[in-house]
């Protein structure tokens, strides 16, 4: 894959050519030169685009497509090019299919299924057999054939003894635990945040004490027990404090929010829209304020689009019976360049990488292109034409946002 890339804006602060105006020529997948002007002399294919900008390729931590057993929501074919359209050169997947992906033969099956796509596909294991909470995974095994991390998607580990021997065992190959924050005994039925809007709407309340609890006992065990935790998609003030606390104490932690925590509150439940009801579920302003605070000062290592595609007959119903979930990836760089400064949002946006086993390249001559292309002034009201993904229960539709990915150069291929 040969091409010339004009008159680039380049955003990596880890870059020599970080904030400057260049072309970009890319020989067989590789950064071989970087000048103010580059003459395109062998003819190769030219992307000159408005308002063009390039950084590192945009990494998420949390995607679900639904292949095996839900391609009704969405395939892997479709969602690599949900990612690649919306700027993602990697995304890690969850467990949440039919068969659970809880053996190595699972791992084999999502990875041969992403073979030759410019998306980078890293599967997550499930931590336990069937995400049923109760006897371990093959970790290891599922680590030998490509498996990044172990979780049990939106499923919290009752058994605390489970995490405590999960993390001791898994520290013997360097693997990471996920451990989803809900202490299921508190949260009880609830399904949208316990404060006034839940009492007004007559919607059972799940309250922040549910996610601050399961954050500090699994923190108490991991300082008890060592390993690498991670907490995925935290929403709430008490659970930015207990982490902050944590890493001053140097554990292995770190965390990741949605993006949607970071840009709702529940106010918009109002309308019973269920493409509002996610899980953790929207929170209150205090709760979006300790949030960004987080993610400004690094306790918040990274964050998540949470993207979780779901078909119409799992959303068009009561609001009680509705599944949890919405899509995010179309939505993720727009919605967020809209709360931070670009060169933030590109830094949240790659900064999980290293987490989950993968290497940040930077933007250098001599490097494999590794780039995602976008335009980050451009305004609009994000709609339904927006989504690529399969299914469209999106938390985002009518809001307006700022910035939108162009596309991806990664894999020594180019999608547009």
């Amino acid at each position: 894959m040969n091409v010339l890339i004009k008159t680039a804006t380049i955003i990596d602060s880890a870059s020599p050519f970080h904030n400057q105006v260049c072309d970009v020529l890319i020989e067989k997948g590789k950064i071989s030169k970087i000048a103010s002007s580059i003459d395109n002399i062998n003819n190769y294919k030219t992307i000159n685009l408005d308002n063009l900008h390039l950084s590192q390729g945009w990494f998420d931590s949390s995607i679900c497509f639904g292949e095996p057993g839900f391609e009704d929501r969405e395939t892997i074919e479709n969602g690599l090019k949900t990612a690649a359209k919306s700027g993602f050169t990697s995304i890690a997947l969850q467990a949440n299919t039919n068969p659970i992906i809880d053996t190595n033969a699972n791992i084999a099956f999502v990875l041969s299924k992403a073979q030759n796509h410019a998306v980078k596909l890293l599967p997550i294991g499930a931590l336990t057999k069937n995400s049923d909470s109760v006897d371990l995974a093959e970790l290891f095994d599922m680590k030998n054939a490509g498996a990044v991390a172990f979780s049990d998607y939106k499923k919290p580990i009752t058994n605390p003894n489970l995490l405590k021997i999960a993390l001791q065992y898994a520290s013997n190959f360097d693997g990471l635990v996920c451990s989803f924050p809900l202490e299921t005994r508190i949260s009880g039925k609830g399904i949208v945040n316990e404060e006034l809007t839940s009492t007004s709407l007559g919607l059972k309340g799940s309250p922040n004490l549910a996610e601050a609890m399961q954050v500090a006992r699994d923190l108490f065990l991991l300082e008890y027990a060592g390993g690498k935790l991670h907490i995925p998609t935290i929403s709430t003030a008490e659970s930015v404090a207990l982490i902050r606390e944590a890493k001053q104490k140097k554990l292995d932690v770190t965390c990741s929010v949605a993006i949607h925590n970071l840009c709702l509150t529940d106010a918009v439940l109002e309308e019973f829209d269920t493409n509002y009801k996610v899980n953790p579920p929207l929170r209150i302003q205090k709760d979006i304020e300790a949030l960004i605070e987080g993610l400004k000062d690094g306790t918040i290592d990274m964050v998540t689009s949470d993207h979780n595609p779901m078909t119409i007959e799992d959303k068009k119903v009561e609001f009680d019976h509705a599944s949890f979930g919405t899509i995010g990836l179309e939505s993720a760089f727009g919605a967020l360049n809209t709360l931070f400064t670009t060169k933030k949002t590109i830094q949240l946006l790659t900064k999980g990488k290293t987490r989950f086993g993968q290497s940040n390249t930077s933007i250098e001559e001599g490097q494999m292109a590794n780039l995602t292309l976008f335009n980050p002034d451009i305004k609009y009201a994000f709609a339904e034409t927006d989504i690529v993904s399969k299914s469209k229960n999106s938390a985002f539709l009518g809001l307006e946002l700022k910035g939108k990915a162009y596309g991806i150069i990664a894999n020594n291929k180019i999608v547009l």
